[in-house]
């Protein structure tokens, strides 16, 4: 298997990272990228498992050195995925998985270009509303500007290859379990024929010296 960077893209409260969380522990062929932020922990969230929560000054000292393959200011807060995080994945020979937004996804994508891009829709501006106020971690304020954001985030639908609504978490789950397979499947493909050309173009080689030889 050629494991390949799956980015899950929503605005807030669209379900990437709990569609994220669920394709991790019913899926061994995949594995989480944690991504860094500078924004406080919600309830239950940890260090290390959820983010790797950072102080601003320590967030910028490793974007100034490079750690970072993709990074962006959200809703006043930074968030981005380290390198090394990618590369500690791709070195099991699993597919990483990602929930960044859409800044965020067109960085990766630039260094990155085999990535498989699924945004996530709510069904309704409603459900969204009610998702974020449902949290009870959000100020007024906050699910404002994440409201306001969500129609940014919304125009960039067209650069993704693949749109699920989740209206169903479940159903919206098993959707993108299947771009994983289908995208698996893709990326073994190319390199599988590049090698079976390969044998074809050897083969004729040699038949055609002997048969060269013969005549």
């Amino acid at each position: 298997m050629i494991p390949f960077p799956l980015i899950l893209s929503s605005p807030s409260g669209g379900g990437k990272t709990t569609i994220a969380r669920m394709l991790l522990g019913r899926r061994a062929d995949v594995g989480y990228s944690i991504s860094c932020t500078t924004r406080a922990p919600r309830n239950g969230e940890r260090d290390g498992a959820d983010y790797y929560f950072l102080d601003r000054g320590d967030f910028l000292a490793r974007r100034e050195r490079g750690d970072f393959a993709e990074s962006a200011e959200v809703h006043g807060n930074l968030y981005g995925t380290l390198k090394s995080e990618v590369e500690r994945i791709f070195a099991t020979g699993r597919h990483v998985v990602m929930d960044i937004d859409i800044q965020g996804a067109r960085q990766f994508v630039a260094a990155y270009p085999e990535s498989v891009l699924v945004f996530l829709l709510p069904p309704s501006a409603e459900t969204l509303l009610s998702r974020l106020t449902a949290r009870n971690t959000e100020s007024p304020d906050a699910v404002l500007r994440r409201l306001t954001g969500a129609r940014d985030e919304l125009a960039a639908v067209g650069s993704y290859q693949y749109v699920v609504v989740n209206d169903d978490l479940e159903r919206a789950f098993m959707q993108v379990a299947s771009i994983v397979e289908a995208e698996t499947v893709r990326h073994r493909r190319v390199p599988l024929l590049e090698h079976r050309v390969r044998q074809l173009l050897d083969g004729l080689d040699r038949e055609i010296t002997r048969y060269a030889r013969a005549t």
